[in-house]
């Protein structure tokens, strides 16, 4: 029963008082981070700590406070509830909450959050990729996809990101994004299919928030994706602008844009056209002719981390990184213990990078897949290593990678997965890893008493 009040506490806290930040100094926000701390129903020790490191952030007048008052001002009505009500109170509250006592029911805490890759089709067909070959019927099925979001809200999953292929070529996706409203999705897409139109059917959902690919400057996009694309990524983040929706960019470091992307003329770019996220992913020698060669160096992915610690004290806008931000989430959250991945056909993998599985979604149920013993022996594996600046058991520790697919029989669920575990490419990425500890020990050394602990 108080349980259920502090839950119901928190979540009028939430609905009320967030949309009023936008009138109160900075001195009043803070004081409101002491009342979200109190009205937690079930602390997760990552949620307090970055309740914590937010009001730090606030105190010291950071960019933060400005990102916030940006989203209230910026995002229309909807968007805007949907946001403080699907993610915040739903996700980070509720989600918490009921995923502490599933862990008592059924002994392991549920994943924060799925990515789900429903479909591989593409309207494009850029450089490297091999989307073009998936046909509709490659696709997962409606009635697969209910099933698993109906399975992850009973374990109080309530973010989930969809991907592809690129997901607005999959028309009944709204439908899906409708039927589930108590649901946050992401949605990482090339955004060339997003219209006024779309905008605005997006605006009227609200709990949408599209994060839109791209290599860097119109050259670097257009080599890559084709001619136009940069312009057509423009307009559509200006649709999404003047429809009020929340939205940000996504971004593959690679060894040839590395430059552009760690430019100030790119965040700037990007916050001027309405962007509330940035997310940066490593490319990755994974899929069908993998090339080394596309990967940024270890230097160059250190140079993006620097950037970054720079520009998150400049700009009110939040930044991602998949890898160099290991430190924030205790390492690797892989397999179940922050997230997951299942694929078109219905294979459960670890990693959207990790084309490797045991289970399929259609003759397991989640709870079922979650405990695999592929899951189960990289969670008791993880953090892989104890510097948190090189988390990733593909490129960072790719011996734990070889040893979970060896130990578990497990399957490869794309052509050619197999490549990174043996051979030239694998003697690449024990090459990489070596480099990265080297290049990464030192900037360790000096902040891992600010990291996130893995929880005992």
């Amino acid at each position: 029963m108080f349980t259920k009040i502090k839950s119901k506490l928190a979540e009028i806290f939430l609905v009320n008082f967030l949309p009023l930040l936008k009138y109160l100094s900075n001195r009043q926000i803070v004081f409101l981070t002491y009342i979200g701390e109190k009205v937690l129903v079930r602390p997760d020790p990552i949620v307090e700590k970055s309740i914590k490191q937010i009001r730090e952030y606030f105190k010291s007048g950071h960019p933060s406070i400005e990102l916030v008052r940006r989203i209230l001002k910026e995002l229309n009505p909807n968007c805007k509830r949907k946001l403080i009500k699907n993610f915040f109170v739903n996700a980070i509250f509720k989600g918490v909450t009921k995923s502490k006592e599933y862990k008592e029911k059924y002994g392991f805490n549920p994943p924060w959050f799925l990515v789900l890759s429903p479909t591989m089709r593409c309207n494009l067909n850029c450089v490297g990729c091999s989307t073009r070959r998936y046909t509709k019927q490659d696709d997962l099925s409606i009635e697969i996809i209910d099933k698993i979001l109906n399975e992850a809200k009973e374990m109080g999953i309530y973010f989930i990101v969809t991907q592809g292929g690129e997901m607005f070529v999959y028309d009944e996706m709204l439908e899906v994004y409708k039927r589930h409203s108590d649901v946050y999705f992401q949605v990482y897409t090339n955004s060339t299919l997003i219209d006024k139109k779309m905008a605005n059917i997006l605006a009227k959902l609200g709990n949408v928030a599209p994060m839109i690919s791209l290599e860097g400057f119109e050259e670097t996009t257009d080599r890559r994706r084709g001619k136009g694309v940069f312009k057509k990524v423009m307009q559509a983040m200006d649709n999404l602008r003047e429809a009020g929706c929340f939205f940000g960019a996504s971004v593959t470091q690679t060894r040839l844009n590395t430059d552009e992307i760690t430019s100030d003329e790119f965040f700037q770019l990007l916050l001027k056209k309405g962007c509330f996220v940035i997310w940066f992913f490593q490319f990755l020698p994974i899929g069908k002719d993998p090339e080394l060669e596309l990967m940024a160096l270890p230097e160059q992915r250190h140079k993006l981390y620097r950037k970054i610690c720079q520009i998150r004290e400049r700009l009110p806008i939040f930044i991602g990184d998949f890898w160099n931000d290991g430190p924030f989430v205790g390492g690797c959250i892989a397999a179940g213990r922050r997230y997951v991945h299942i694929n078109n056909k219905g294979d459960v993998e670890p990693c959207a990078f990790i084309h490797f599985a045991v289970d399929n979604i259609k003759e397991k149920s989640l709870s079922e897949a979650l405990n695999s013993p592929f899951m189960k022996f990289l969670r008791q594996l993880q953090p892989f290593c104890d510097n948190l600046l090189t988390p990733c058991m593909i490129i960072d520790n790719p011996e734990i990678l070889r040893q979970a697919v060896k130990i578990t029989n497990a399957r490869p669920t794309h052509q050619d997965a197999e490549v990174i575990l043996d051979g030239e490419i694998s003697k690449g990425l024990d090459e990489y890893a070596k480099r990265i500890q080297e290049i990464t020990r030192p900037v360790w050394e000096k902040i891992k008493d600010k990291a996130v602990k893995w929880p005992t």
